[in-house]
């Protein structure tokens, strides 16, 4: 195998090596498999008790940032820099005093931790516009943060310093280059902020006290290879160790373990590179599964002793690995000395995978696979890019529990715990190298001069390469890693090309991925994949029916900037194409940090609000997770559309299409329901085995209910739902017995004709005469009992709906054309395009004069009818009526509201009514479909019957948006802590259907902030309803349209009809 990309060697550091590209590792040991080792026997290894060769640096350690000179090192003065090129600078001497310096914590993000101005930018470099230096010089306004960190060796690490064995220290994330010394002693410089930067320091270390010592600059050469699109973050973010290293010492052992689909065995394939070998007597290589049993090792192999050992072992007691079973085995590397004692145990864990691409489709295991994934970056809204166990754990089960089987990890390498999860819990990886110059070569409207970084220069090659080879050789190991990918829009030409060639000379077994060759083509065998970014469905199809190649993936689609992923169907439906492997959404979290205010709250900020110069606000938060780690609305799209089993339910059966590609439905129950208006009736367990890939009908005793009518409710008619939905049969480590994984549902309409509610509405008589109408110069009202409603004949519409002493009404509800602009609706002009409807609804008047409020005694309905104009260029007539009756038990009003389509004009955001209410109005119950927000476009929901509130159902968005709606709301109730309130029903024509929400603020308000801690403090609920409302979209967040069925066409009429209850 070829040996790693060279490094350089010196005893003396400079600061030279910060703008000098073809300089990014000074004495740092080649990188390596991420293998645990342990001096202990095997048996005790795997409680990771017992024989630890490392000792944790982690913790608080001493922290100053000052200015950076680009000449000279810290502490250095320009004039004597060469009379004092030997003596270290003055910070790294144990006895320099450092009471001037903060206590951080490492791993930690400098910026929060309050030693340097948070950062967010996406294309643009972070000094654009400051400074303009060229490649590879950085800018003069730079910083170094200085650390500090003195500590006692353990007995292990003293125990190696007195035997003679080698211990070195290593920086698992340092950014963006760092210069090492220990105890006044030079150890090494490094670049590349996301592997592994390991030095040898036995001979600078002591038995005792320590003085570990790094300058970690803000830029070098190495930043104009770090341009993610995420905040810019600094310091020593992952963890810092001391490592021993015996006298003999299993440097690298890499396990290619592979699946044979043809013979359904695995074949191992080890080789191992072992430091010292003239002080081991013998290796032995040992398979076994997870227990740590040593009655459960599969096979075991003495090695013949060498630096360098290779065998080969067909296992036949193995079974496969994929994301939907994540089988793992542990390789044990064992060396003993002549006596026969353990001088070293290295350990790693394999899973049996085949990764190919054939016939132009990506198969594991001999299957074709569909990632349904999304983009994560690593990320903490408290402690930025340092990432910790439980945070981790939480996105790994969060990710099972929606149906994502993929994840991306832009775009950079992972820390290794990352990887070791996505093996565990089982979730395909495509590991991404640390390298993305978009700044470089992208120009402002998305265009490109054709100037790249790393482009043709040969000299960012070597640099390039290295970061590759870092990720491969720590993380080839791992089974989740399906795909290489060689960085992130970093355009391509020759550098790029020799990383792939690289690459697969490193590691055959897996296909290499690169989406920048669609930017320049001629470079288009670089990447396996026919990748793409923000490809929208239609252009997708196109390639996938010109007899493709390649496979197709999305490795980012459906931006999740604020209130989107909407249409995620669309590209569901792709799936039907050999060639779509389908995709990654971006992204996985909202990049938005904690900020204090002066009167001790916080909010979650984004660019630009630490003062940092050049930003681009909010678009770091596209998550389908807040940044809190609170759960989007949006998730349960997500959910849904990429559940693997999909159901399709009718009156007596169910069919089910179980999508998994490599296992039944045999290891889970399915439940199947009966609701009646949207409350359940009945339900039963079953069990039912589809095999992978199979579909298959089974028949369901699905009981015919006798509905009861609800005093409540006119309609006459109930709903019956059959539902069938498949859940945990068992406990896993993601979720408990019962957690529901897929559903499906039929509805279907059954009407009565022992219905009291039509028999009341065909005999048409005047209501019971307890109801009191009067009919006033400026009102009209009728009450009954304490109920009363009150119609204006100058204020256009319904002014009081009184129950005793509480009232519904504070003003007119208003006409609704507008929504808040969503982060997707900003993009894509929205507000410019359609501004027309801004004004339309909140500045109509009414047209119509008195006389338009009269009572029919043949009726008994008190009616009110108002014109309302438009505030549009064409002045549309849009009539508001309101007939109240009494019912029997109380007053009932209807509403309707009419749009009459014919206008040439862009379609309209929404349309409707909006209700201002006392604020103790803020319970909501509806039936529906939920129990999340939904949207024409995002509305793969369960219909059922669900409760929330105002204040939860407004979305903690990073800029305040539309939130709240719920599509096809058939009832709702709108009450107090006492049940007592109004409900709603829809009165809509058969094949329409109402939308609802209810929010502690109007859409002005949500219109208005640019904050969530902007937003009033609520002084009355706000009660929309709606005919309808255009999608919220979700193909990109800068310019692409809602699909065309997904909108309101301004030419197509409207109907709003609801009747309202108090109750």
């Amino acid at each position: 195998m070829t040996e790693h990309v060279h490094t350089l060697n010196s005893d003396q550091p400079s600061a030279w090596w910060l703008t000098d590209p073809s300089v990014f590792a000074v004495n740092r040991l080649a990188p390596h498999t991420d293998h645990l080792t342990a001096d202990a026997d095997p048996a005790y290894v795997a409680n990771e008790s017992h024989g630890s060769l490392k000792q944790s640096l982690d913790g608080s350690w001493k922290c100053k940032v000052v200015p950076a000179h680009l000449d000279r090192l810290p502490g250095e003065s320009s004039d004597d820099r060469w009379q004092t090129g030997h003596i270290p600078p003055a910070f790294v001497s144990r006895s320099f005093d450092d009471d001037g310096f903060a206590t951080v914590e490492v791993p930690g993000c400098l910026e929060t931790q309050g030693l340097m101005r948070p950062q967010y930018v996406n294309i643009q470099y972070p000094w654009d516009g400051h400074e303009n230096p060229q490649a590879p010089n950085v800018p003069n306004n730079n910083h170094v943060a200085l650390y500090r960190r003195s500590f006692e060796t353990n007995e292990r690490v003293r125990k190696a310093l007195a035997n003679g064995e080698h211990v070195s220290v290593t920086f698992h994330g340092a950014a963006t280059a760092m210069f090492v010394w220990l105890n006044d002693t030079f150890i090494g410089y490094a670049e590349d902020s996301y592997t592994p930067s390991e030095f040898d320091v036995t001979d600078a270390l002591r038995d005792g006290e320590n003085l570990l010592a790094v300058a970690c600059f803000e830029y070098s050469s190495a930043s104009w290879l770090e341009d993610q699109d995420c905040w810019r973050f600094h310091g020593l973010f992952r963890s810092v160790e001391l490592d021993v290293r015996p006298r003999a010492h299993v440097r690298d052992v890499v396990a290619l373990a592979d699946w044979d689909v043809a013979a359904q065995r695995g074949v191992l394939d080890v080789h191992v590179e072992l430091d010292g070998a003239r002080f081991a007597d013998s290796v032995e290589a040992r398979l076994r599964d997870l227990s740590g049993d040593e009655n459960r090792v599969l096979w075991r192999r003495s090695l013949a002793l060498s630096e360098k050992m290779d065998v080969t072992v067909p296992c036949g007691q193995v079974q496969p690995w994929s994301a939907e079973s994540p089988n793992l085995y542990v390789l044990e590397i064992v060396v003993r000395d002549a006596d026969g004692r353990v001088m070293e145990t290295s350990s790693t864990r394999v899973g049996f995978k085949h990764v190919a691409i054939e016939n132009g489709v990506l198969k594991l295991n001999g299957k074709r696979i569909v990632f349904r994934g999304v983009n994560r970056h690593e990320f903490s809204a408290t402690r930025g890019r340092s990432v910790t166990e439980e945070e981790m754990l939480w996105d790994v089960r969060f990710m099972k529990r929606h149906n994502i089987n993929a994840v991306r990890t832009s775009h950079y390498p992972n820390q290794t715990r990352w990887l070791e999860l996505c093996d565990e819990y089982g979730l395909y990886v495509i590991d991404e190298t640390n390298l993305e110059t978009h700044g470089s070569w992208n120009l402002p409207g998305d265009t490109t001069d054709g100037k790249s970084i790393p482009g043709d220069d040969l000299a960012w090659q070597p640099a390039c390469i290295d970061r590759l080879e870092s990720m491969v050789r720590r993380d080839r190991n791992h089974a989740s890693v399906i795909a290489w990918s060689l960085g992130n829009e970093s355009y391509a030409g020759e550098v790029i090309k020799a990383m792939g060639e690289r690459c697969r000379e490193l590691d055959p077994s897996r296909p290499v991925h690169y989406e920048g060759v669609q930017w320049n083509l001629r470079y288009s065998d670089i990447s396996d994949f026919e990748t793409r970014m923000y490809a929208q469905p239609d252009q997708i199809r196109e390639y996938l029916e010109s007899q493709p190649s390649k496979p197709y993936i999305s490795c980012e689609y459906m931006h999740a900037m604020g209130n989107s992923v909407g249409g995620l169907g669309e590209y569901i439906e792709l799936e039907r194409y050999p060639q779509y492997q389908g995709g990654f959404i971006w992204d996985f979290i909202d990049q938005a940090l904690w900020q204090w205010s002066e009167d001790g709250t916080r909010r979650l900020a984004y660019g630009g609000d630490f003062n940092d110069r050049p930003n681009d606000g909010e678009f770091s938060a596209d998550g389908i997770v807040f940044a809190d780690r609170s759960v989007s609305p949006k998730a349960q799209e997500v959910k849904a559309q990429y559940a693997n089993v999909r159901i399709e339910v009718n009156g007596d059966s169910a069919t089910i299409h179980n999508g998994n590609v490599f296992t039944s439905t045999a290891g889970t129950m399915f439940v199947a329901r009966v609701l009646v208006d949207g409350r359940e009736v009945w339900s039963k367990y079953y069990q039912f085995n589809v095999p992978a890939g199979e579909t298959r009908t089974f028949a369901i005793d699905f009981p015919k209910p006798t509905p009861t009518w609800s005093a409540e409710s006119m309609a006459q008619h109930h709903e019956i739902v059959h539902e069938l939905s498949q859940r945990l049969d068992s406990d896993t480590p993601w979720a408990q017995v019962g957690y529901e994984l897929a559903w499906g549902q039929y509805a279907q309409t059954v009407h009565d004709a022992e219905s009291p509610h039509e028999a009341q509405a065909v005999t048409e008589q005047p209501q019971d005469s307890a109801a009191h109408v009067t009919v006033g110069r400026w009102n009209a009202g009728m009450h009954v009992g304490e109920q009363e409603v009150l119609l204006s004949k100058t204020q256009g519409g319904v002014t009081s709906m009184r129950n005793g002493d509480r009232d519904m009404v504070l003003h007119a509800p208003k006409l609704v054309t507008w929504r808040p602009l969503t982060d997707n609706d900003r993009g894509m002009s929205s507000g410019f395009e359609r501004a027309q409807w801004f004004a339309a609804g909140r500045y109509a008047r009414v047209v119509t004069g008195i006389g338009q409020v009269d009572y029919s005694e043949k009726s008994g309905e008190l009616a009110g009818e108002y014109w309302f104009e438009l505030a549009d260029p064409q002045h549309t007539k849009i009539p508001v009526r309101y007939r109240v009756r009494h019912n029997g038990d109380g007053l009932r009003m209807h509403v309707e509201m009419e749009y009459p389509g014919g206008l040439e004009a862009p379609s309209l955001p929404a349309f409707g009514l909006e209700w201002m209410l006392p604020e103790r109005y803020s319970r909501l119950e509806f039936y529906g479909h939920g129990p999340q927000e939904t949207y024409r476009d995002r509305k793969r929901a369960k219909l059922g019957t669900w409760s929330t509130t105002a204040f939860a159902d407004a979305a903690p968005y990073v800029v305040p948006q539309e939130t709240g709606n719920h599509e096809d709301v058939r009832w709702a109730r709108i009450t107090d802590v006492h049940g007592r309130g109004m409900f709603v029903e829809s009165e809509q024509n058969e094949g329409d259907s109402m939308a609802l929400s209810l929010l502690p603020y109007s859409t002005l308000m949500l219109e208005e902030a640019t904050h969530q801690d902007e937003l009033p403090q609520p002084r009355h609920m706000f009660l929309r309803m709606l005919a309808g409302q255009m999608g919220v979209g979700g193909d990109d967040s800068w310019g692409a349209p809602v699909h065309d069925r997904y909108l309101l066409d301004a030419n197509k009429p409207m109907r709003l009809a609801a009747a309202i209850t108090l109750i």
